[in-house]
């Protein structure tokens, strides 16, 4: 299939598979914007970033938190507003405790977040740590409440904190003269800190949820052996999309239509970041081999604020079922081409953009 992108932003595309094994073409678009000054406008980047082909992690995949999910996955029910940064005091100035906030749309959270700290000894106990003041902290999953433990004496004996097994602070196996020196977890429920080596604390960060993460997997469905039989290589029956969400359930929302508030609080240097995302129309349209034409418009179903980076990156998704195989469908077109672009289809003639390319062509 020709894909042909008449946008400012990247586009692709890949095949997407239902459960009931019948295959769909899925295009994406990614736009890139500059994270702007408080109240202004998302203005595009000069620079696009690529569309993500594989999950990108902190560190070990699997063990360590998700930075990007790829970018094809094949259908979001809602859209996913994600968050990659840090937590920043206020004024500049450094603390050892500070409250962040993330308002879009119907999203609202908030949590506290406190300086490094881990288990060190203290006369006959071991406690927390005092936090060490900072201006600037990474708040992902790493640095969240979870984990894995591995007993000191039996490596292979493990427990992970299935909420978040990549995180930090749960230490079921180790016991308390081990304890010193491991880190306890940068982030907590507002009011609501960390000073227990075990407990079920909720993880607290805006980024992306693994795979593995016990609120996603099992929406992933079952794969016993009678899908081993009679199912495989297809979707088991019990797949659910929502698998597809990188978000936590609190952080997806309705598609957005532009125009939408979002608020960051204590997540960029400047303490307060307000603006609106950006209204876009995503038109695709979709030319079969017996020129047959379908017109959509692709949803807003991925919001990832990146204010380290200062840039917001939208993804736009649409898909259609095919009948046979991927080589039923001619053409795609991403956004608008010129006037002169579909009359000359239509007519069934070669479209040239200037007298140029016309005797260049000539010349060849």
């Amino acid at each position: 299939m020709e894909l042909i992108n008449a946008t400012r932003f990247v586009a692709g595309y890949t095949l997407g598979l239902d459960p009931d094994g019948r295959e769909r073409v899925v295009v994406v678009v990614k736009g890139t914007y500059r994270l702007p000054e408080h109240d202004a406008e998302p203005e595009l980047a000069a620079e696009q970033a690529p569309l993500v082909m594989a999950d990108e992690f902190t560190g070990e995949p699997g063990l360590s938190a998700t930075v990007h999910e790829s970018d094809f996955a094949p259908f979001k029910p809602r859209c996913d507003v994600l968050l990659n940064g840090s937590a920043y005091a206020p004024g500049e100035r450094k603390a050892t405790e500070v409250t962040v906030g993330l308002r879009v749309a119907g999203v609202k959270k908030s949590f506290t977040v406190v300086g490094p700290r881990r288990w060190e000894r203290q006369l006959l106990a071991v406690k927390p740590s005092a936090p060490e003041p900072f201006r600037r902290l990474p708040i992902g999953y790493d640095q969240a409440y979870g984990g894995r433990d591995v007993a000191k004496k039996n490596p292979d004996k493990q427990k992970f904190y299935l909420p978040n097994p990549v995180g930090c602070g749960f230490y079921p196996l180790t016991s308390r003269t081990e304890l010193d020196g491991k880190p306890l977890p940068c982030t907590a429920e507002v009011g609501q800190v960390v000073t227990t080596r075990t407990g079920k604390h909720r993880p607290m960060a805006y980024g992306a949820i693994g795979r593995n993460f016990a609120a996603r997997h099992p929406l992933a469905g079952t794969y016993d052996q009678d899908w081993l039989d009679n199912v495989f290589p297809f979707l088991p029956a019990d797949f659910d999309p929502r698998y597809h969400q990188a978000a936590p359930a609190e952080q997806q929302i309705p598609y957005p239509r532009g125009g939408e508030d979002v608020l960051l609080v204590n997540l960029t240097p400047r303490g307060r970041t307000g603006f609106k995302l950006p209204t876009v129309t995503v038109p695709v349209e979709f030319t079969d081999a017996d020129l047959n034409r379908t017109a959509q418009e692709a949803v807003l179903d991925t919001v990832i604020i990146e204010p380290d980076q200062e840039r917001l990156l939208l993804v736009w998704r649409t898909n259609i079922p095919l009948r046979r195989n991927i080589f039923e469908m001619k053409q795609c077109v991403v956004g608008r081409m010129s006037q002169g672009w579909y009359r000359a289809r239509d007519l069934g003639k070669t479209y040239y953009r200037s007298l140029a390319q016309l005797g260049a062509a000539g010349a060849d």
